[in-house]
């Protein structure tokens, strides 16, 4: 897998490549093209580099300079969405777990075939409340955001696509099913409510078993990956987003591996039932 900053840096250097590619289209070097900005020639190596991001402002002025006005816009929202592909989570929640939690429903909504990889966590579509109110809670002790029965509410809401004509695709590591989170009771509703979602045309549960041969693709990442538009990824430090075309294929083609080790139906009950009889 491509590491969140070699991602981001990718994104820009094709920004970089996409504006090297203007400047000489009009016939421009780039010591031409900053004298006629009154920049320094180091501003523009940067930004076609991919070292630095160049601001709304400077991509105004570039696609001025190169009588390239036509392609403004869609450098802009290019732009902006590069900024939005690493965001620390301090950022993303300081306006609350709420509004964290609500930022993502327009993605979700839109969204018609969800590919999950958890190796960590039961993911966030198939979530009790309790696990949710759990969860939630220890980022508040972390981070300490206190709003945690408003955005259980947010997270509980969004729950329903399941229920809707949006297909899930889920591939969990038998280890989450024993990774204990809030407690015994809150635990076993998890599991139990696992088993019922599964009966749900919409949902496909798979789990990789911890006796499975894993040479050839051992665990990774967990991540979200939503039609063929975007992934998702949930580090330590920060919410990643993925929108190049060579990385989501690479993640399609990951999942499907990590898919051809799971387990399904019986096999994947079994699983989870052993793990509800060893709570006690």
């Amino acid at each position: 897998m491509t590491s969140p900053s070699s991602s981001v840096h990718e994104a820009r250097k094709a920004l970089g490549k996409r504006l090297a590619e203007i400047r000489q289209a009009a016939g421009l070097t780039k010591r031409a093209l900053a004298q006629y900005l009154g920049w320094h020639e180091s501003k523009a190596s940067r930004f076609e580099s991919g070292t630095r991001a160049p601001s709304e402002r400077d991509l105004r002025d570039w696609c001025s300079a190169c009588d390239a006005e036509s392609v403004t816009e869609d450098l802009i929202s290019t732009a902006r969405g590069i900024e939005g592909m690493y965001i620390e989570w301090r950022k993303m929640e300081r306006h609350g777990l709420k509004w964290a939690q609500e930022s993502v429903v327009p993605l979700w909504e839109r969204t018609e075939r969800f590919r999950i990889y958890s190796p960590w966590l039961i993911p966030g579509p198939v979530q009790t409340a309790s696990y949710i109110t759990a969860l939630l809670t220890s980022i508040r002790d972390r981070r300490g955001i206190d709003d945690v029965p408003a955005a259980v509410k947010v997270r509980v809401e969004k729950q329903q696509v399941v229920y809707g004509k949006r297909k899930f695709a889920i591939i969990l590591e038998e280890s989450v099913l024993r990774c204990r989170i809030g407690g015994t009771e809150v635990m076993a509703g998890q599991l139990g409510y696992l088993l019922s979602v599964m009966a749900l045309p919409s949902v496909s549960i798979g789990i990789i078993p911890q006796d499975a041969d894993r040479s050839g693709l051992w665990p990774v990442e967990g991540f979200f990956l939503y039609d063929d538009e975007l992934v998702n990824v949930e580090l330590i430090s920060a919410h990643l987003t993925v929108v190049q075309k060579n990385e989501l294929a690479m993640y399609a083609r990951t999942f499907s591996e990590l898919a051809e080790l799971a387990v399904y139906g019986p096999a994947a009950r079994e699983l989870i039932t052993a793990a509800i009889e060893s709570l006690g």
